[in-house]
């Protein structure tokens, strides 16, 4: 069984695949940290395994060229792409937010009334509540302290939307299926799935820690996904450096890399 096929199916149950938005992912999680430039080749042989064709990948770099998030060039035969400085500059923030490193259980939390809305907030009850040393918009009211009771269904009842906890079930068949990847491109592949989905949690829903996580998630879902991407990254960092007629050098990973999600060590 191809060991990836748990990852495509659900990267295709989330509706009509949007590639220009996976070839970002792979810019952020995987060219960046190797020169920032990549030839359509290496592009189509990675995502060529998850099933994105080729015409449809040429449609996506021309959007992005169109829309300002990438330039090209040609040598040979060979089209090299980087990111504008417009593009580096619209994801520098989310790439933060992205591979930040994993907090433990948290004790203080702060719950508000805030003057405006803020999309790194839990609600409950119409108030904001999030970590007490994380930043927070200016609050009519503001309170913290710990937790002192938690109803078992409280999180998925009342904290979590919907489409978050869809979002966190889907995650978690995912990491599931991490554990039988082994090749160098299929570990490559594997890597920018996950950064894909979990770029597009952590983007868009605020973050869950311990003591307010779901049913099924013995730490947080940003611990997992640490260990997960750290755990893959040696081989698909291997397919990275592979060499080959449409595939030139690159320049070797950036130390960075090994650095994010706060470097190795997670268990």
């Amino acid at each position: 069984m191809d060991p990836l096929a748990p990852l495509i199916d659900t990267l295709h149950a989330d509706g009509r695949l949007r590639v220009w938005s996976l070839v970002i992912t792979v810019f952020g999680d995987s060219v960046q940290l190797r020169g920032g430039r990549v030839t359509s080749a290496r592009l189509g042989r990675l995502l060529g395994r998850i099933g994105v064709e080729p015409g449809a990948l040429r449609t996506a770099l021309s959007r992005l060229a169109r829309d300002g998030w990438v330039d090209s060039t040609r040598e040979g035969r060979l089209s090299h792409y980087r990111l504008t400085a417009g593009g580096k500059a619209r994801f520098t923030d989310a790439t933060s937010r992205i591979y930040a490193v994993p907090r433990g259980p948290v004790a203080e939390w702060a719950l508000s009334l805030d003057d405006g809305a803020d999309d790194t907030a839990l609600h409950l009850g119409g108030l904001a509540l999030r970590p007490a040393d994380a930043p927070a918009p200016r609050a009519r009211f503001r309170m913290t302290g710990r937790i002192a009771a938690l109803a078992p269904d409280l999180v998925v009842a009342d904290v979590l939307t919907a489409d978050h906890a869809s979002a966190l079930d889907t995650l978690r068949v995912d990491l599931a299926a991490l554990t039988a990847v082994h090749d160098p491109l299929d570990a490559a592949a594997a890597r920018t799935l996950l950064i894909h989905r979990w770029r597009r949690i952590v983007l868009r829903h605020p973050e869950l820690c311990a003591p307010l996580l779901p049913s099924g998630w013995p730490d947080a879902p940003r611990a997992a996904v640490a260990r997960a991407w750290h755990a893959l990254t040696p081989q698909a960092e291997s397919w990275w450096d592979r060499v080959g007629p449409d595939l030139p050098p690159m320049p070797p990973a950036d130390p960075a890399l090994w650095g994010r999600f706060g470097g190795r060590g997670l268990d």
